[in-house]
């Protein structure tokens, strides 16, 4: 059976190589709201280690953009 398996990789990867199918990409996983909050969350951890501290709202773009983040954040009890 395994040697089945092997064809069948085989054959796929042939297939995906023929150029009439290139560029051809297979479907992507949809983003969901779980995977944009772990985003924003990542995203702020990283502002705050680079920065030794939490975002201010009167700071420039990207500060003020980290505060609003991190305030949703409390505000729905996802960040302590």
């Amino acid at each position: 059976m395994s040697m089945i398996i092997r064809d069948i990789k085989k054959e796929l990867l042939e297939l995906f190589e023929d150029p009439l199918l290139d560029g051809a990409r297979p479907f992507t996983k949809p983003i969901t709201a779980d995977d944009r909050i772990m985003k924003k969350m990542a995203e702020v951890k990283e502002w705050i280690s680079k920065n030794g501290r939490e975002p201010q709202k009167d700071g420039n773009l990207k500060e003020k953009l980290m505060f609003a983040s991190l305030k949703t954040l409390k505000e729905k009890g996802l960040w302590t």
